[in-house]
Protein backbone atom coordinates (compact mmCIF):
# COMPACT_ATOMS: atom_id res chain seq x y z
CA UNK A 1 0.00 0.00 0.00
CA UNK A 2 1.59 3.27 -0.54
CA UNK A 3 2.59 5.90 2.32
CA UNK A 4 -0.50 7.83 2.17
CA UNK A 5 -3.20 4.83 2.38
CA UNK A 6 -1.46 4.14 6.04
CA UNK A 7 0.02 7.03 7.43
CA UNK A 8 -2.03 9.62 6.40
CA UNK A 9 -5.50 8.00 6.74
CA UNK A 10 -4.98 8.55 10.60
CA UNK A 11 -7.46 10.15 12.68
CA UNK A 12 -5.96 9.96 16.52
CA UNK A 13 -2.35 11.72 15.69
CA UNK A 14 -2.90 14.94 17.55
CA UNK A 15 -0.61 14.73 20.47
CA UNK A 16 0.03 17.43 21.98
CA UNK A 17 -2.78 19.91 20.42
CA UNK A 18 -3.07 23.46 21.82
CA UNK A 19 -6.75 23.83 23.57
CA UNK A 20 -7.77 27.26 22.64
CA UNK A 21 -6.39 29.07 19.96
CA UNK A 22 -7.67 29.69 16.64
CA UNK A 23 -11.39 28.56 16.04
CA UNK A 24 -13.87 29.27 13.41
CA UNK A 25 -16.80 31.50 12.48
CA UNK A 26 -18.95 30.01 14.50
CA UNK A 27 -19.53 31.09 18.32
CA UNK A 28 -18.38 28.35 19.74
CA UNK A 29 -19.15 24.57 20.31
CA UNK A 30 -21.98 22.32 21.89
CA UNK A 31 -20.78 21.83 25.49
CA UNK A 32 -21.54 18.22 24.65
CA UNK A 33 -18.60 18.02 22.57
CA UNK A 34 -16.40 18.43 25.19
CA UNK A 35 -17.05 15.09 27.25
CA UNK A 36 -16.85 12.70 25.04
CA UNK A 37 -16.99 9.78 28.00
CA UNK A 38 -20.45 11.33 27.97
CA UNK A 39 -21.50 10.58 24.64
CA UNK A 40 -22.03 6.44 24.19
CA UNK A 41 -25.56 6.12 23.15
CA UNK A 42 -26.19 3.07 20.90
CA UNK A 43 -27.35 3.56 17.64
CA UNK A 44 -30.39 2.62 15.66
CA UNK A 45 -29.19 -0.44 13.57
CA UNK A 46 -30.09 1.42 10.38
CA UNK A 47 -29.83 5.19 10.41
CA UNK A 48 -29.11 7.81 7.34
CA UNK A 49 -27.30 10.67 7.65
CA UNK A 50 -28.04 14.07 5.64
CA UNK A 51 -24.96 16.19 5.02
CA UNK A 52 -25.40 19.49 3.61
CA UNK A 53 -22.14 20.75 2.25
CA UNK A 54 -21.03 24.19 0.19
CA UNK A 55 -21.01 22.01 -2.90
CA UNK A 56 -24.68 20.11 -2.19
CA UNK A 57 -26.27 16.98 -0.47
CA UNK A 58 -25.27 13.42 0.23
CA UNK A 59 -26.42 10.64 3.04
CA UNK A 60 -24.86 8.19 4.30
CA UNK A 61 -26.89 5.20 5.32
CA UNK A 62 -25.29 3.59 8.35
CA UNK A 63 -25.43 -0.13 9.16
CA UNK A 64 -24.82 -0.95 12.62
CA UNK A 65 -24.61 -5.08 12.42
CA UNK A 66 -21.01 -4.02 10.03
CA UNK A 67 -19.27 -2.08 12.21
CA UNK A 68 -21.01 -1.23 15.44
CA UNK A 69 -18.30 0.67 17.20
CA UNK A 70 -18.13 2.49 14.68
CA UNK A 71 -21.81 3.16 13.58
CA UNK A 72 -22.18 3.90 17.43
CA UNK A 73 -19.55 6.19 17.37
CA UNK A 74 -20.60 8.22 14.12
CA UNK A 75 -24.03 8.29 15.56
CA UNK A 76 -22.99 10.20 18.44
CA UNK A 77 -21.22 12.40 16.61
CA UNK A 78 -23.87 13.61 13.96
CA UNK A 79 -26.91 14.10 16.96
CA UNK A 80 -24.09 16.35 18.77
CA UNK A 81 -23.01 18.67 16.07
CA UNK A 82 -19.43 16.96 15.70
CA UNK A 83 -19.49 17.71 11.74
CA UNK A 84 -21.34 20.79 11.51
CA UNK A 85 -18.70 23.55 9.80
CA UNK A 86 -15.95 21.03 9.43
CA UNK A 87 -13.77 20.79 6.35
CA UNK A 88 -13.13 17.96 3.96
CA UNK A 89 -9.51 18.02 4.28
CA UNK A 90 -8.19 15.69 2.36
CA UNK A 91 -10.11 14.99 -1.34
CA UNK A 92 -8.09 12.62 -3.40
CA UNK A 93 -9.79 11.92 -6.48
CA UNK A 94 -9.46 8.28 -7.63
CA UNK A 95 -8.87 7.30 -3.65
CA UNK A 96 -10.54 8.54 -0.55
CA UNK A 97 -12.53 11.86 0.73
CA UNK A 98 -11.48 12.65 4.49
CA UNK A 99 -13.15 14.88 7.23
CA UNK A 100 -13.60 14.56 10.91
CA UNK A 101 -11.13 17.50 12.77
CA UNK A 102 -13.34 19.62 14.42
CA UNK A 103 -13.65 23.28 13.68
CA UNK A 104 -12.48 23.85 17.18
CA UNK A 105 -9.41 23.38 18.96
CA UNK A 106 -10.72 22.53 22.03
CA UNK A 107 -13.17 20.08 20.84
CA UNK A 108 -10.56 18.32 18.66
CA UNK A 109 -8.20 18.09 22.34
CA UNK A 110 -11.03 16.49 23.99
CA UNK A 111 -11.38 13.84 21.67
CA UNK A 112 -7.67 13.06 20.71
CA UNK A 113 -7.37 10.47 23.40
CA UNK A 114 -10.96 9.17 23.04
CA UNK A 115 -10.60 5.92 21.10
CA UNK A 116 -12.93 3.03 20.18
CA UNK A 117 -11.77 -0.53 19.95
CA UNK A 118 -11.76 -2.14 16.37
CA UNK A 119 -15.04 -4.07 14.71
CA UNK A 120 -14.06 -6.98 13.60
CA UNK A 121 -14.43 -7.93 9.75
CA UNK A 122 -17.56 -8.82 9.08
CA UNK A 123 -16.39 -8.86 4.70
CA UNK A 124 -18.15 -5.29 3.99
CA UNK A 125 -15.49 -4.15 1.61
CA UNK A 126 -13.87 -0.88 1.21
CA UNK A 127 -15.59 -0.55 -2.50
CA UNK A 128 -16.99 2.94 -3.88
CA UNK A 129 -19.23 5.32 -1.94
CA UNK A 130 -18.14 2.62 1.38
CA UNK A 131 -17.42 4.91 4.24
CA UNK A 132 -14.83 4.11 7.19
CA UNK A 133 -13.24 5.51 10.32
CA UNK A 134 -9.74 6.38 9.87
CA UNK A 135 -7.20 5.49 12.17
CA UNK A 136 -3.78 5.29 13.14
CA UNK A 137 -3.44 1.74 14.42
CA UNK A 138 -4.99 -0.92 16.21
CA UNK A 139 -7.77 0.49 18.46
CA UNK A 140 -6.68 3.77 17.86
CA UNK A 141 -10.60 5.55 16.28
CA UNK A 142 -11.51 8.67 17.07
CA UNK A 143 -13.67 10.96 14.90
CA UNK A 144 -12.31 11.12 11.57
CA UNK A 145 -13.99 9.53 8.70
CA UNK A 146 -13.18 8.46 4.53
CA UNK A 147 -15.60 7.94 1.69
CA UNK A 148 -13.62 5.67 -0.76
CA UNK A 149 -13.91 7.26 -4.44
CA UNK A 150 -12.79 3.98 -5.88
CA UNK A 151 -12.42 0.01 -5.37
CA UNK A 152 -10.02 0.20 -2.33
CA UNK A 153 -9.66 -3.28 -1.50
CA UNK A 154 -5.94 -3.12 -0.31
CA UNK A 155 -7.63 -1.05 3.16
CA UNK A 156 -9.78 -4.09 4.01
CA UNK A 157 -7.22 -5.48 6.48
CA UNK A 158 -7.02 -2.08 8.57
CA UNK A 159 -10.66 -0.15 7.82
CA UNK A 160 -13.98 -1.58 8.31
CA UNK A 161 -16.88 0.00 6.48
CA UNK A 162 -19.60 1.42 9.22
CA UNK A 163 -21.86 2.60 5.73
CA UNK A 164 -22.36 3.42 2.65
CA UNK A 165 -22.60 7.07 0.51
CA UNK A 166 -26.46 6.22 -0.31
CA UNK A 167 -27.31 9.60 -2.43
CA UNK A 168 -25.60 12.36 -3.62
CA UNK A 169 -22.71 10.56 -4.75
CA UNK A 170 -22.19 13.07 -7.44
CA UNK A 171 -21.47 16.05 -4.92
CA UNK A 172 -18.75 14.13 -3.27
CA UNK A 173 -17.20 13.54 -6.24
CA UNK A 174 -17.39 17.40 -6.43
CA UNK A 175 -15.82 18.39 -3.54
CA UNK A 176 -12.58 20.39 -4.19
CA UNK A 177 -9.90 18.43 -5.01
CA UNK A 178 -6.93 20.92 -6.32
CA UNK A 179 -4.38 20.67 -3.19
CA UNK A 180 -4.96 16.75 -3.44
CA UNK A 181 -2.90 15.43 -0.44
CA UNK A 182 -0.93 18.71 0.19
CA UNK A 183 -2.93 19.40 3.15
CA UNK A 184 -3.25 16.18 5.14
CA UNK A 185 -0.14 16.16 6.95
CA UNK A 186 -0.57 19.19 8.56
CA UNK A 187 -3.87 17.55 10.40
CA UNK A 188 -1.63 18.90 13.71
CA UNK A 189 -2.16 22.53 12.85
CA UNK A 190 -5.47 21.99 11.80
CA UNK A 191 -6.65 20.20 15.02
CA UNK A 192 -4.68 23.03 16.91
CA UNK A 193 -5.74 26.34 15.38
CA UNK A 194 -9.47 24.90 13.77
CA UNK A 195 -11.10 26.58 10.36
CA UNK A 196 -9.31 29.44 11.16
CA UNK A 197 -5.81 27.86 9.92
CA UNK A 198 -7.61 26.12 7.07
CA UNK A 199 -8.88 28.99 5.36
CA UNK A 200 -5.53 30.77 5.85
CA UNK A 201 -3.71 28.21 4.62
CA UNK A 202 -6.42 25.92 2.29
CA UNK A 203 -9.04 28.31 1.24
CA UNK A 204 -10.67 26.55 -1.70
CA UNK A 205 -11.66 23.51 0.50
CA UNK A 206 -15.45 22.49 0.79
CA UNK A 207 -16.89 21.91 3.99
CA UNK A 208 -19.94 20.48 5.70
CA UNK A 209 -22.82 22.81 7.01
CA UNK A 210 -25.04 20.53 8.34
CA UNK A 211 -24.74 16.88 9.54
CA UNK A 212 -28.02 15.40 10.65
CA UNK A 213 -29.87 11.91 11.15
CA UNK A 214 -32.70 11.93 9.33
CA UNK A 215 -34.20 8.47 9.27
CA UNK A 216 -33.67 5.84 11.42
CA UNK A 217 -34.87 2.12 12.31
CA UNK A 218 -35.70 0.13 15.49
CA UNK A 219 -33.50 1.44 18.46
CA UNK A 220 -30.44 -1.21 18.77
CA UNK A 221 -30.22 -4.25 20.36
CA UNK A 222 -28.59 -4.66 23.85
Amino acid sequence: MRRTAWAILAGALWLGVAGCGGGSSQSGPPAALLQPAKLTAKAPQLFTVKFVTTKGAFTIGVHRTWAPRAADRFYNLVKNHFYDGDVFFRVVPGFVVQFGISPYPAVSKAWQNATIPDDPPVGVPNNTTAVSFASAGPNTRTTQVFIDLADNRRLDQQFIPFGTVDSGFDVVRKLYSGYGDAPTPHQGEMAAHGNAWLEQHYPKLDRIETATVTKASSPALP
